[in-house]
């Protein structure tokens, strides 16, 4: 028999599997299946709508096996984003010492410089900053400029998106807790693929916040660099929840965003009282 020649097996129809997003490809995801830990290639239509670290459940309709390697087939029934189902080590946070943020000084001839909801955001006084650890996989250690996101971003603003979005996903096969690439996957497509945007920030958030506590009110402060990808992944998860039309969730995602880093770096007190006012996101002016 031809070693090479792919060998067929028939599911049972009731047959579920749960396979972990590695690597999507556009007819075919490189995977994991979470209950024997075997890497297998998924073949299955629409597969570039998958996110590495997305968990998919499906029902096979056939197996086989060529050149060694598992290939599956089959129905997507159901998706979600699980960190916690994947064992994985949460990202290191170190305190940093007490913070305080900036805070204008009163002017006395104006009244309500910020609105008083917009004040309790911003302005909660000195706490506690830490420092989120930044994994990066693929990083030269002898090569002081070797850094895979960065040529990921020169690729994308080259016009090769295609070779950056594979760069990025051959770091998370690496580390599915480099939450930089989460973020860069997300605003390469936020444009034209919003609902795949929201999914890679969805995964990147969850993951970062396996390393804070539930309760964590603290600071996180954008002037530590390691913060940085975790703060876009938030960044981007409450814009494209708006896009949805999902004001409420997206509203809340950015007013924390807004509390863990106060001096807002990234503009987020603008944006607020459009999503207070319940201001659709196509309805936003072209200035902001």
């Amino acid at each position: 028999m031809n070693e090479t020649a792919p060998e067929f097996e028939t599911p049972r129809e009731e047959e579920q599997v749960e396979l972990l997003v590695l690597r999507p490809k556009q007819k075919a995801i490189r995977c994991r299946n979470l209950e024997s830990g075997q890497e297998i290639t998924f073949r299955t239509g629409g597969a570039y709508k998958a996110v590495p670290g997305e968990i998919l459940v499906v029902r096979p309709r056939k197996q086989w096996t060529y050149a060694g390697h598992p290939y599956l087939s089959g129905e997507i029934t159901a998706s979600r984003i699980d960190p916690e189902a994947l064992g994985l080590e949460p990202l290191k946070l170190q305190e940093m010492g007490p913070f305080q943020p900036y805070e204008p000084p009163p002017d006395p001839e104006e009244e309500d410089q910020i609105e008083d909801w917009l004040a309790e955001l911003m302005y909660r006084g000195t706490r506690t900053a830490y420092e989120m650890e930044a994994v990066l996989p693929g990083e030269d250690p002898e090569d002081f400029d070797s850094d895979p996101i960065l040529e990921a971003v020169d690729l994308a603003q080259a016009d090769e998106k295609g070779e950056a979005r594979e760069l990025l996903f051959q770091v998370l096969e690496q580390d599915l807790r480099c939450l930089d690439a989460h973020a860069h996957l997300g605003s390469f497509v936020f444009d034209l693929l919003p609902a795949l945007a929201l999914k890679h920030y969805q995964v990147g958030v969850r993951i970062g916040d396996l390393s804070l506590p539930s309760d964590f009110d603290d600071y996180l402060p954008w002037g530590f660099i390691d913060n940085r990808p975790y703060l876009r992944c938030l960044h981007g998860l409450g814009l494209c929840l708006w896009r949805q039309g999902r004001l409420e969730e997206a509203r809340a995602v950015l007013e924390r965003n807004l509390r863990y880093n106060p001096d807002d770096n990234q503009g987020i007190r603008f944006l607020l009282p459009f999503l207070r006012e319940g201001i659709p996101w196509e309805d936003l002016p072209d200035n902001l």
